[in-house]
């Protein structure tokens, strides 16, 4: 017994256990059936979790969160999903801003692994490529528009393959400032994405069908709105 206790203590001060405790509520969760009935529907808020960010990384002020990018990390929705659809609108306040959106994850960063596994939903600020270009060559427009990829193990299957990432065929994002709005529709492995109204990228296969959702800090302020989960069955 004493060494199952020192053992627990030593993986808690290593920093193997991190407390996820609940932050703040935003955005709704919207059963399928109250769309289907005809009548408004109106959801159940969702509640967010901390993994590995701080409390002061997030703050909601009327109808946006404001994520400032600083520390890196995330958050996660209370619930796991499997087949859903997310709408998700967003705006870079810097240029060449980095966030997303993490589906089917386990959550499972801390300090020293700063990234969740699952499928990252890229969200970069067009001015990106401008700032990241090597010897001379800048990286392809359509790398910051809505890339999907598989992260920390996960293997997916591209529609539009850049290695083994799957690539928008369209560029639809708009710059800082300007809002943005996702629709995210994951169904049995498959992922289809709209960028500013239109379906431009998806992946198929993902060995990872199930988790949670995660909003992403990542080193510069993005404001999120409208964040609406319609589960499937």
């Amino acid at each position: 017994m004493k060494i199952i206790i020192q053992l627990v203590c030593l993986i808690f001060i290593s920093g193997i256990i991190i407390a996820q405790e609940p932050l703040f509520r935003f955005g709704e969760e919207i059963r399928l059936e109250k769309i289907t009935s005809g009548k408004k529907a109106k959801g159940e808020a969702i509640q967010w979790i901390q993994v590995n960010t701080k409390e002061d990384t997030w703050k909601v002020e009327g109808k946006e969160l404001i994520c400032s990018g600083h520390p890196i990390g995330v958050i996660r929705s209370e619930n796991k999903y499997e087949n859903f659809l997310l709408h998700i609108e967003w705006k870079h306040m810097e240029a060449g801003g980095n966030s997303g959106t993490f589906v089917w994850s386990d959550a499972n960063a801390d300090e020293s692994n700063q990234y969740p596994n699952g499928v990252e939903v890229q969200m970069l600020e067009l001015d990106w490529v401008n700032l990241n270009a090597r010897d001379g060559e800048k990286p392809p427009v359509a790398y910051v528009h809505g890339e999907l990829f598989g992260v920390g193990g996960v293997e997916i299957v591209p529609d539009n393959p850049r290695g083994e990432r799957s690539k928008s065929i369209e560029n639809r994002c708009k710059g800082k400032g300007e809002w943005n709005t996702y629709e995210v529709v994951c169904v049995d492995g498959t992922i289809k994405l709209s960028v500013n109204g239109k379906f431009v990228n998806g992946i198929s296969k993902s060995s990872k069908k199930d988790g949670y959702i995660c909003l992403e800090s990542e080193g510069a302020e993005i404001h999120f709105r409208n964040i609406r989960i319609i589960e499937l069955p």
